[in-house]
């Protein structure tokens, strides 16, 4: 089997994630994180949006991680960054995970939001 090293650039993908932390770029971060070009923070979940919105410039698409399962959003939150003109992809947090190291590591313009599970 062929193995290829992965670069990320300046972005920091998620190593690791447990019940209610997320380790990202090697930096443990308690609770929901919001993953963007410009950097991880915590996130305050469905109801904060206003980090989100301001930075929606930096981004195509934002993965929004629901917890252990797939769960439906607010639609108010979905029209949100939909009227950003960001697409919007639900699923479970683990599968948010994966899918941005993988969105991350081909270099596309990928945020997420992600609950902890």
């Amino acid at each position: 089997m062929r193995m290829n090293e992965v670069s990320f650039d300046d972005s920091r993908p998620v190593d690791g994630y447990g019940p209610g932390f997320f380790r990202v770029g090697g930096a443990i971060m308690e609770g929901a994180v919001l993953l963007l070009p410009s950097g991880p923070r915590t996130w305050g979940g469905y109801g904060d949006t206003g980090t989100l919105l301001e930075r929606a410039g930096e981004i195509d698409v934002l993965l929004v991680g629901t917890g252990p399962e797939i769960a439906h959003i607010p639609a108010s939150l979905r029209a949100l960054i939909e009227a950003a003109q960001v697409g919007v992809e639900v699923m479970a947090s683990p599968t948010a995970c994966r899918t941005y190291n993988v969105l991350l590591s081909e270099g596309r313009r990928v945020g997420a939001a992600i609950l902890p599970v």
